[in-house]
């Protein structure tokens, strides 16, 4: 039987978000110390025996606004995202842009920061792999909306590709699963169950500790 080769694609913030409710429903257990690897792999007997790991890419941003102020939230998503590459994931950054937003209340504008980027680079980079031929399913892990015009787009010029999703807990999207043959959700047992150890030793020698606030 041929090999489905499969990519997971990871939209970062709206899985941290959805780890982050799954820990307040089980009672404040920790679960953004989330093994990613090890949790996509899990649900490729679910697609079926012939589909087989081709690679995982990660997209976020880092919140470098925050550096003076919350200095800790850096450093706990280079953290995590230094352990996910020692998992040969494939991490892509974004950025944040400043934003100037109207405050009925202040009667001024008040300067907030907006993650740009990351549903563009998302949508882009399934596309890309298909037109590469470098994959034959790709399982996007998002429940935004922001990546359906991307799915329409793949579905009619790749007939032959397989798109589907793997909704985050609590991110299920009636609009997007209409969109695909089949869909998936992450229960919050299995954040629980795919955690990295604690700590995380890189092929370097190099050790990184769970951060203790995860």
């Amino acid at each position: 039987m041929p090999t489905k080769r499969t990519t997971f694609l990871i939209d970062g913030f709206n899985l941290y978000h959805s780890a982050v409710q799954a820990g307040r429903d089980l009672n404040g257990a920790t679960t953004k110390w989330l093994d990613i690897r090890s949790l996509c792999t899990s649900y490729l007997p679910s697609l079926g025996k012939e589909y087989a790991l081709a690679g995982i890419y990660y997209y976020s941003a880092l919140a470098m606004h925050l550096r003076a102020t919350k200095p800790q939230t850096v450093s706990r998503h280079l953290a995590f995202i230094e352990c996910l590459m020692a998992n040969c994931i494939v991490v892509e950054l974004a950025r944040f842009k400043e934003k100037q937003i109207w405050c009925d209340r202040c009667r001024k504008f008040l300067l907030r920061h907006e993650e740009k980027e990351t549903d563009v680079a998302m949508a882009v980079g399934f596309i890309e792999l298909f037109a590469n031929d470098a994959c034959d399913t790709a399982v996007l892990v998002t429940g935004d909306t922001d990546i359906a015009p991307a799915v329409r787009a793949a579905r009619r010029l790749y007939p032959m590709k397989e798109v589907c999703f793997l909704f985050p807990y609590k991110r299920k999207n009636g609009e997007l699963k209409q969109l695909v043959s089949r869909s998936f959700k992450i229960t919050k047992e299995a954040y629980l169950r795919h955690q990295f150890p604690d700590p995380v030793e890189l092929p370097d020698g190099r050790t990184i500790p769970k951060p203790l606030s995860w």
